[in-house]
């Protein structure tokens, strides 16, 4: 309504004007006596008359009622568009009809305050802010959205009191770009060190910055619980291992390995060991890396054999029994008889034949010259066996009894004699 009443307005003065100039183009003409070209110059009439005074109240009606428009709706406002104020006559009832006038015309997301309804403000202001999508990276959580904010300033005023006291990557001043916005809010960091735990108040957006801002150096083996590239984010508890580096010389023991040796000389699944394993040393140099006084590694840097290890032969019986065979009657046959009677079967029997074929070869007058050992189970004096009968210088039985009764006490079996015979060359 009130734009078409401006219409108006400027209708009638355009008519006004030309009727106007063509009055004054008509005196010209009569006073010069020429005709216009064009132009019908007739004798004023009645109809005429009639038909000139009817548009001339048309028009003055019509100036009359665009006066009365204009004037209703006319207020002069500054306004403010992100930031460009300027001075503006505008022509409306609200706000929203003043910008429009001027071709402003804010979206649903924009601001505009007072609110696109409300009156014109004669001679007051209107600010119009344009939104627009913003990333903004906040103690390192990002995040896009849409605001109305004009300037870095106005987007810290709306995080409230978060942003208060808040670092920037871009001045306060600066207005809103496509770019992201960094900001470092105030914030506390608790950091554990040395035996403390210090509440530092830091707006620093990084760990390593937090740390360095207040002058905690760290040295080549220290630690930290965060890493050092972390955002830094209120109420963090980061903690400071020291870590260091020294040398620890140990003295340690090698292992033996062991040999297993198949023998004929043992029944069958029966072992001995040959050669007892001996275990070596060395002296390594290590060194050492800790944390707050517990060793997280260890590093060899030197190691050096001071006793080679002996390794241990264990010799794996291979005979079978089942292939013994004696002379019935003969000191073989005795002793096989014999050891039944302790419960010795015939793998027992096997090692015992091989100890005394060793050692008299089954003889009962059998004598060492130089040691004085004498019988079948080389007894040392031989006047031990007069515990065994007074007859020991020649019955075999009685050798092979008083024989069986010494390895029983001395060897558990007759296999452990044999083995004991095998390692040292006696038993």
């Amino acid at each position: 309504m009130t734009l078409s009443l401006r219409r108006w307005f400027d209708y009638g003065l355009v008519i006004v004007t030309r009727r106007e100039q063509g009055r004054r183009r008509d005196r010209r003409d009569a006073t010069s006596g020429r005709r216009p070209p064009g132009r019908y110059v007739g004798r004023r009439g009645p109809l005429g008359g009639v038909v000139r005074g009817a548009l001339r109240t048309l028009v003055v009606t019509a100036v009359a009622v665009g006066a009365y428009g204009v004037v209703d709706t006319h207020s002069q406002v500054v306004v403010d568009v992100d930031g460009r104020v300027q001075t503006l006559d505008g022509y409306g009832r609200t706000v929203g009809d003043v910008l429009a006038f001027h071709d402003i015309r804010p979206g649903p997301d924009d601001l505009v305050q007072p609110a696109a309804s409300a009156p014109a403000p004669d001679g007051g202001e209107v600010v119009v802010r344009t939104s627009k999508d913003v990333t903004l990276e906040v103690d390192g959580e990002t995040t896009t959205f849409t605001t109305t904010a004009h300037t870095v300033g106005e987007l810290l005023a709306a995080l409230g009191p978060r942003g208060d006291g808040a670092v920037t990557t871009a001045s306060r001043s600066d207005p809103l770009g496509r770019g992201p916005v960094r900001v470092s809010t105030l914030k506390t960091v608790h950091v554990s060190v040395d035996g403390s735990v210090l509440p530092l108040r830091t707006t620093e957006a990084t760990v390593r910055d937090v740390l360095a801002e207040v002058e905690i150096s760290l040295g080549d083996d220290d630690r930290t619980s965060v890493p050092l590239g972390a955002a830094a984010v209120d109420g963090m508890v980061v903690v400071v291992n020291r870590g260091e580096t020294a040398s620890d010389i140990v003295t340690e023991v090698m292992p033996f390995d062991t040999e297993r040796v198949d023998s004929d000389d043992l029944p069958l699944g029966y072992e001995s060991v040959q050669t007892r394993g001996v275990p070596g040393e060395r002296v390594t140099t290590y060194e050492v890396h800790t944390l707050d006084g517990a060793e997280v590694s260890r590093t060899v840097v030197d190691r050096a054999v001071t006793v080679e290890p002996v390794d241990e032969v264990v010799v794996v019986g291979t005979l079978d029994v089942s292939q013994v065979q004696v002379d019935p009657g003969s000191a073989k046959a005795v002793a096989r008889s014999l050891a039944a009677e302790r419960g010795w079967g015939d793998d027992q029997f096997v090692c015992l034949d091989k100890l005394w074929t060793k050692e008299s070869n089954w003889r009962w007058n059998a004598e060492n010259s130089s040691s004085g050992a004498y019988g079948i189970p080389q007894a040392l004096p031989g006047s031990k066996m007069a515990s065994a009968g007074s007859d020991w210088r020649t019955n075999p039985a009685t050798q092979i009894s008083w024989g069986l009764g010494y390895i029983s006490g001395r060897y558990g079996t007759p296999c452990g004699a044999w083995n004991h015979s095998m390692s040292v060359g006696w038993y």
